[in-house]
């Protein structure tokens, strides 16, 4: 894990790899939850026995907005930012879904520092993150998460 003290230090890491997360099972219970907490219930998602019929994945898939919820958790898994008052999601950039999650497969996050601002006091990052499935080459997602770290004076 990545240790960060100071604005500073987070800098001397523009453009590289800032490492990757341990591996998460994505699994019909999870998949369930989120389905549940977002009330989006289609059946590719939730519908085991229908979905191993009529998908071509053969299974139920993961949302794609659970693939992005997992970001925060794994994220904290690369980094490890002391000496802030505060953290906050500022946005995201050039997301993109690259292919589904198959259920009972597992996800890791892999990061690269892009860009990083001092605003007046308030550290703005741009990271480059892959969201990889274990065992394939392309992506399930992909963009640049923009974070505001408030340091302590």
């Amino acid at each position: 894990m990545l240790i960060i003290n100071s604005y500073d230090e987070f800098a001397s890491h523009l453009g590289e790899e800032l490492g990757h997360s341990d591996w998460l099972l994505i699994d019909q219970e999870r998949i369930n939850l989120f389905a549940d907490a977002t009330l989006d219930h289609q059946w590719i998602h939730v519908d085991t026995e229908r979905a191993s019929k009529e998908s071509p994945y053969k299974s139920t898939i993961a949302h794609g907005y659970l693939t992005l919820s997992v970001l925060p958790y794994l994220w904290a898994q690369i980094i490890q930012v002391n000496n802030i008052k505060m953290l906050v999601n500022y946005g995201m950039d050039k997301m993109r879904f690259g292919q589904p999650v198959v259920t009972g497969s597992r996800v890791r996050m892999v990061t690269k520092l892009h860009n990083i601002q001092n605003l007046r006091g308030i550290c703005k990052t741009e990271v480059d993150f892959k969201i990889e499935i274990e065992n394939q080459r392309k992506p399930a997602l992909e963009g640049i998460a923009t974070f505001l770290y408030y340091f302590n004076a």
